[in-house]
């Protein structure tokens, strides 16, 4: 039996890792099958995360902090969780692979997913034309005209990296004032490659093997029009990765995981979550990555004072 298991493998979950290992508690994190890292591995240069003066890129910070927290002693399984029980002293989890795995905590780490705009095509032609990942396939459209829609920061983001390679890059966002920061903003309107399609959105997508256009609804008095493009980029936020504790432990108005106050407390004790999966405001790597320090701090004191009370099960 585990003192630690953590599932999630982004900012969150190896910061949780790098605390609980250097305090010799041995974690076992679960990453995912098929996506470890989180959200950073979409993303290229990241200037904001504190030691790097010189900006990142995502996956490559992402492989650093999995080195760090292999280097003091964290167990990385590469599977997905697929179920929870967190209903005794002893939390167990499944894994993939049909493995059942025991610890005195859990820290929740999952993040959060692409959301998708609802769309009877959008699946059909996810990666033909379809995508939620810049730097996964903007390779593919050089010299073509492909369009964003968004107004946050990670919209902002998309369109400005996407600049690399297509021709045109339109940005469509249902209001006519963006939620991006500042400085993303003023990128994005300081490049000749992107132009803004203001109080509108997608309620097509055409093409019968590939994405070869949109119909553009306007917010505003209801009427359509067509965009022909090439590619399609989603990026309109993201949902916390909760499926697996609807009904387990409390969630927030907002879908996220609750904890208590600045804590990493959950409703179930033992249990603790950080990261995005807690976060419906900030999502930055740097508030997930403060986060999984708080849980694995969080979840060493629940441990010390376990041994106290109840010494043969803290022993097990």
């Amino acid at each position: 039996m585990q003192q630690i298991i953590i599932i999630g493998s982004g900012p969150a979950g190896f910061t949780a890792a790098i605390y609980a290992a250097r305090a010799g508690l041995k974690p076992l994190l679960f990453a995912s099958a098929i996506g470890i890292g989180g959200e950073l591995m979409n993303t290229t240069e990241v200037e904001n995360f504190p030691g790097f003066p010189e900006g990142i890129q995502g996956p490559e910070l992402m492989q650093r902090m999995q080195e760090q927290a292999e280097k003091f002693g964290t167990e990385v399984v590469y599977d997905d969780i697929t179920e929870v029980d967190f209903s005794g002293d002893v939390k167990r989890v499944t894994a993939g692979d049909g493995s059942v795995h025991e610890a005195l905590t859990v820290i929740y780490a999952t993040g959060s997913a692409y959301r998708k705009i609802g769309l009877a095509d959008e699946d059909r032609l996810s990666g033909h034309g379809v995508s939620w990942c810049a730097t996964c396939d903007g390779f593919f459209f050089r010299e073509k005209t492909i369009a964003v829609v968004g107004g946050g920061d990670s919209a902002m983001e998309e369109a400005t990296f996407l600049t690399r390679f297509a021709d045109k890059v339109y940005v469509i966002h249902r209001r006519s004032e963006l939620k991006a920061s500042k400085i993303m903003q003023q990128r994005a309107f300081d490049n000749e490659k992107i132009e803004f399609v203001w109080d509108s959105e997608v309620s097509a997508i055409h093409g019968e093997s590939e994405v070869e256009g949109v119909t553009l609804r306007s917010t505003v008095d209801g009427s359509e029009r067509e965009l022909a493009i090439q590619g399609l980029f989603v990026a309109i936020g993201n949902d916390p990765r909760t499926h697996l504790v609807h009904g387990k432990l409390d969630l927030t108005e907002e879908g996220t995981i609750a904890v208590e106050g600045r804590s990493s407390k959950t409703s179930v004790p033992g249990v603790f979550a950080a990261g995005d999966v807690t976060d419906p405001h900030y999502r930055q790597a740097i508030t997930a990555a403060a986060s999984g320090t708080v849980a694995a701090l969080d979840a060493e004191a629940f441990l010390a004072l376990l041994e106290q009370k109840n010494p043969e099960l803290a022993a097990v």
